[in-house]
C-alpha cells in the first residue's frame, strides 16, 4: 500500500513538474513575443503558445492593464507559476515531503 502511494506521488511530482515547466516556457515565449507586435499568434505553430496562455492573460489584463503599451501579465504569471512549482515540486516541496514521509 505504501509503495503504491509512493508511486502515485512520484508520478504526480513528475507530471506536475513537467506541466508547470511547460507553462513557464509558454509565458516566457509570450513575454518575448510582446516585443514583436507584428507576429500573428493565431497562425501556425504560434497557436501552441497562444491557446494555453490567452485566456489566462485576458483575465490578468482586466485586473492590470498594459503599462506603457507593455503587457506585464506574462511576468506576473511566470512569478506565480515559479512560486507554485517551488512549493509543490521543489527540493523542499510538499510532494517531496509527502514522498519522504511514506518512506518512514
Amino acid at each position: 500500500m505504501i509503495s503504491l502511494l509512493k508511486n502515485y506521488l512520484q508520478i504526480l511530482d513528475i507530471t506536475l513538474g513537467i506541466f508547470l515547466s511547460f507553462l513557464t516556457i509558454v509565458f516566457l515565449i509570450r513575454l518575448i513575443l510582446t516585443w514583436y507586435p507584428k507576429v500573428d499568434l493565431h497562425k501556425g505553430l504560434w497557436l501552441l503558445i497562444s491557446i494555453p496562455s490567452s485566456s489566462i492573460l485576458n483575465l490578468t489584463r482586466k485586473l492590470i492593464p498594459p503599462i506603457g503599451g507593455v503587457d506585464v501579465g506574462p511576468v506576473i504569471w511566470i512569478g506565480i507559476i515559479s512560486f507554485i512549482r517551488e512549493i509543490l515540486v521543489g527540493q523542499q516541496g510538499l510532494i517531496k515531503l509527502a514522498m519522504h514521509k511514506t518512506l518512514m
